[in-house]
């Protein structure tokens, strides 16, 4: 039989960059990255299009440079799905169960689901993601409820929408690169398929990947997604704050914030000052290191602050006992742990990728595309009901470049 290989892009047009990967599937199941490409994003703010043309050159470009990288052409693409334009609701739905001995069938289950995912949208919206909590048979938890006994069956969706226009525009940058988009994926859904492990997802997690234009986060509980989330803010939002109160260039404002920015006051010393550049030419200043930590501090927590409110009674520190999981370009501000912690009652870490991941991968600015892959590959061996035994073949899929 001759082996059949396609090459998956995963593409996430970010606020501040397009990150692109390409991986070589063998056999619908093993996948080796093979080519990277990233390109500084245009045209995107606050994770939608907003100059379509700006926007498909930036991410052309990386993708181009990916496929020079693989030496391949890619088949279909993995996009990421972020921004403000997004909201979700929660629906349930419960049937009794038809059968005369109470016994579940496949029937009761499609019944049940198809009830839970009817409620109408808002007009000229789309559905981006139904996510399933575990199933209820008479008030009790069954991930797999078929030929189970009892008497009601019960089944609950997160539905995450948006703007046809919005989502639509994402899709009509890749396409001109003439690419098929096989899946639409959240950001944070992505994020969390690659650092909440089972069983982080069992025991209760908060996944929050803090980009440069917006915060994504999901929530997991009992082993699934419970809500979802994006806030419109991010780790620009840091930088244009320092450039307001210290009167600088977005420019020496980023310079300043990844040099002596923090996510929690560490300086006593109120006179202690840093400067600009350091080369003491002319035109280089200096500032209170105090008052940078005190500007994008009080904007972290501002955005922790945000997330914990739009969570509401979903969250609680007694049901996320594996604690707070940290990724995106701006979980690598110090302190952003300790922040979390305080915020959310929880421990708190940052994510990390897996150990066969590649070193040049590693940073927490790959999460989200890395993650694309995997839950976009899960959801394809999930669809041809071929899930593998023993050691987990995710685990195999990613290779050094």
């Amino acid at each position: 039989m001759i082996s059949k290989t396609k090459f998956i892009g995963a593409v996430e047009i970010g606020t501040s960059k397009v990150s692109v990967l390409i991986g070589e599937l063998t056999q619908g199941r093993t996948l080796h990255i093979i080519g990277v490409g990233e390109c500084q994003s245009r045209g995107v703010i606050k994770g939608a299009v907003a100059d379509f043309r700006a926007a498909s050159d930036a991410t052309h470009t990386a993708l181009m440079a990916a496929e020079q990288s693989a030496g391949v052409r890619i088949d279909e693409v993995y996009l990421a799905q972020t921004g403000g334009h997004l909201e979700g609701f929660y629906n349930e739905a419960a049937v009794n169960v038809s059968a005369a001995d109470n016994m579940v069938s496949a029937l009761d289950i499609d019944t049940v689901c198809r009830l839970a995912k009817s409620k109408n949208l808002p007009e000229g919206r789309m559905v981006v993601h139904h996510l399933r909590r575990p199933y209820r048979l008479d008030g009790r938890l069954a991930p797999d409820p078929l030929h189970l006994v009892g008497q009601r069956l019960e089944a609950g969706y997160w539905t995450v929408h948006g703007p046809e226009g919005k989502i639509a525009d994402n899709i009509h940058v890749i396409r001109g690169f003439n690419v098929r988009v096989a899946e639409l994926i959240l950001s944070s859904l992505a994020s969390g398929a690659m650092l909440a492990s089972p069983e982080d997802r069992q025991n209760g997690t908060l996944v929050i990947d803090i980009g440069a234009g917006t915060t994504d986060f999901v929530l997991y509980r009992d082993g699934s997604a419970q809500m979802t989330g994006v806030v419109p803010v991010g780790g620009g939002h840091l930088t244009n704050d320092l450039s307001l109160g210290l009167r600088l260039t977005e420019g020496q404002a980023e310079k300043l914030k990844l040099r002596f920015g923090r996510a929690t006051l560490a300086t006593k010393d109120r006179a202690e000052k840093v400067w600009l550049n350091g080369d003491f030419a002319i035109g280089d200043r200096q500032f209170s290191r105090h008052g940078i930590e005190q500007i994008t501090s009080a904007r972290i927590w501002e955005i922790f602050e945000v997330v914990k409110k739009k969570l509401g009674p979903a969250f609680s520190p007694e049901k996320t006992a594996a604690g707070v999981i940290l990724t995106g370009g701006t979980a690598k501000l110090p302190g952003i742990d300790e922040a979390a912690a305080k915020v959310f009652g929880v421990q708190a870490r940052l994510g990390e990728a897996p150990g066969w991941v590649a070193e040049n991968l590693r940073d927490p600015g790959f999460s989200s595309v890395l993650g694309l892959l995997q839950y976009g590959l899960s959801s394809r061996a999930e669809a041809a009901s071929a899930p593998r035994k023993g050691a987990s073949w995710v685990s195999k899929l990613f290779a050094t470049v």
